[in-house]
């Protein structure tokens, strides 16, 4: 009976854990949009980037995190964490560096010509 107990119990207690983990811990699909970006103001700085703040699931609501800046990487482009809609669902797409040699937005995994001379 004690063993039929403690299977309960944790059965309970991993359920409402689920709920507790962070957004890093999986994705996390949510039917609540998430507010306009807040406007953050900032300088260049030479040898780095600026990653903009972006709005965060924590708790059960929308939490704003700041940007802050990131050394740079010659030959990559940082893409900002963003939230996208999908049949009526909002996931949150985390950022990060991709490779870029020629500058021109499009990750190399995803250029058709990558390092293309002529390209503007």
């Amino acid at each position: 009976m004690n063993i039929r107990k403690n299977l309960l119990a944790g059965v309970l207690a991993a359920s409402f854990a689920s709920f507790a983990l962070p957004t890093y811990a999986g994705t996390v699909y949510l039917t609540t949009a998430p507010p306009a970006p807040n406007v953050e103001k900032y300088e260049t700085r030479a040898g780095y980037v600026w990653v903009p703040g972006a709005w965060q699931w924590s708790h059960g609501k929308h939490v704003w995190t700041k940007g802050h800046y990131v050394a740079e990487r010659k030959g990559y482009k940082y893409h900002a964490d963003r939230w996208v809609q999908h049949d009526n669902r909002w996931t949150m797409q985390r950022g990060g560096w991709g490779h870029d040699s020629d500058g021109d937005g499009t990750p190399d995994r995803l250029d058709s010509q990558p390092n293309n001379p002529r390209r503007q």
